[in-house]
């Protein structure tokens, strides 16, 4: 791809997508009609995602708080997963796309449960782009379940607590097959990460920008890769490479 010639391509980007009910408020439109706009965004932006080299992209669909949203937006974004859910099958297998979902899944009602166990079955086997859906996910409970699975380990004796590292809390995380993410994203102008990733984002750049969700294109996320390069990459003082 031309236009990212010369560029380190980040091999994880997630992804907070923000301002789906702002954009159709601002057009007179529902709020549901952003999030349907929101979900046909998220096909553009992982199928440029993977022409572009990109491995891994994991987007934040629906937070532990979004249940306190009015009921029928809701209800809306529930119908909205599942029937990606549905869709995303043949679409994923087509493309050589392998889904995962994070989060946790017991709160969801039990037909959403089995249609993402169905979609993760389906794709398991695809070798190309590395796609994960954050639902019902927030990065506090997220550490609380890993932490409650290693006390678990501990009272069966299966584990000692001198044995407890940073690897072993995050082979609990929801995301243990997962490298961290080089570059998050965040769109509609929110500076904040909103309980998102909170254990895996201690290293990643973040790129804000103004554009909402629904308007983020090719273009945009390019923009956020040129950021990511013009970044001095370091980790405890040395500069990433050297």
């Amino acid at each position: 791809m031309k236009e990212l010639e010369g560029l380190n391509i980040p091999a994880h980007v997630a992804i907070i997508m923000d301002g789906n009910g702002r954009w159709a408020k601002a057009k007179g439109l529902p709020r549901n009609y952003g999030h349907m706009e929101g979900a046909k965004t998220v096909e553009n932006i992982l199928e440029e995602a993977s022409n572009m080299g990109i491995k891994y992209l994991t987007v934040y669909a629906f937070s532990t708080e979004n249940w306190n949203r009015p009921q029928d937006e809701v209800k809306a974004l529930m119908k909205l997963l599942r029937t990606y859910m549905k869709n995303c099958i043949a679409k994923s297998n087509k493309n050589n796309v392998r889904c995962r979902v994070i989060g946790d899944k017991t709160r969801l009602d039990e037909d959403l449960q089995k249609a993402i166990a169905k979609l993760e079955d389906a794709t398991k086997t695809n070798d190309g782009m590395n796609f994960t859906i954050a639902i019902n996910y927030g990065g506090r409970d997220e550490i609380i379940r890993s932490v409650k699975r290693i006390a678990s380990q501990v009272k069966e004796g299966t584990l000692d607590p001198s044995q407890i590292t940073e690897k072993i809390l995050n082979d609990n995380l929801d995301t243990w097959e997962l490298p961290d993410p080089d570059l998050l994203v965040r769109t509609c102008n929110e500076l904040r990460i909103s309980n998102f990733l909170l254990w895996q984002l201690a290293y990643t750049e973040m790129y804000f920008t103004e554009v909402a969700w629904p308007d983020f294109s090719k273009e945009e996320l390019i923009k956020a890769i040129e950021a990511y390069n013009h970044r001095d990459r370091r980790y405890g003082g040395l500069t990433e490479g050297k």
